[in-house]
Order: C-alpha cells, then sequence, then structure tokens
C-alpha cells in the first residue's frame, strides 16, 4: 500500500502529470456543468453522468434528452475518452516506471 501512496505523490509533484489530471478534471466538470444547464439535472446527476460517460461504463439510466444535450454527448465522447484514456495510460507507465526504479535500487 505504501508503494501507491508513494507513487501517487511522485505523480502529484510532477507538472506534466498534474496538467493531465487538471485537464481531466476540467472536461469531467465542465461537462457536468454543461448538463446541468442543458438537460436541467442536478449537479450530482449531471457528474454522475459524466463519470459514467467518460469512463464507458454507460448505465443508461440518464440519457440526453435535449438535441443540443444529445450533440455535446458525440463531442464530449470523442474528446474525453481520448483524455481519459491518454490519463490512464500514462498513469500506467508512471507505475511500470516507478516498479523498475524500485526494482533496480534493491
Amino acid at each position: 500500500m505504501g508503494f501507491f501512496i508513494q507513487t501517487f505523490i511522485e505523480f502529484l509533484k510532477d507538472k506534466d502529470y498534474r496538467s493531465l489530471l487538471a485537464a481531466s478534471i476540467f472536461i469531467l466538470f465542465g461537462g457536468a456543468l454543461f448538463y446541468m444547464y442543458a438537460e436541467g439535472w442536478r449537479f450530482l446527476d449531471a457528474l454522475y453522468f459524466s463519470t459514467i460517460t467518460l469512463t464507458t461504463i454507460g448505465y443508461g439510466d440518464f440519457t440526453p434528452q435535449t438535441d443540443l444535450g444529445k450533440i455535446f454527448t458525440i463531442v464530449y465522447i470523442g474528446l474525453g475518452v481520448g483524455l481519459i484514456l491518454t490519463f490512464v495510460n500514462t498513469v500506467f507507465n508512471h507505475f511500470q516506471d516507478a516498479r523498475k526504479n524500485q526494482r533496480t535500487n534493491k
């Protein structure tokens, strides 16, 4: 467990990783704010929908009803999935590099 906490702290110290994390948070909360206003959803519902959409889980319990919401969702999925996949790949590579460094230092 200590390895993951240490790696997370190292992750937050790196400017590039922080920028990617900030972009991911911006996309997530930006989508939530859009859905709040375009679809009239409560913030928690909009954030929930944004999260399940970007992670491609898509439970289907919320769906955009307006044309604007549907068009935004098409663009949001394309932009968001690419960003989230980049974020996941970056985190994976960071963990992999940290493990290699840990093995080398033994």
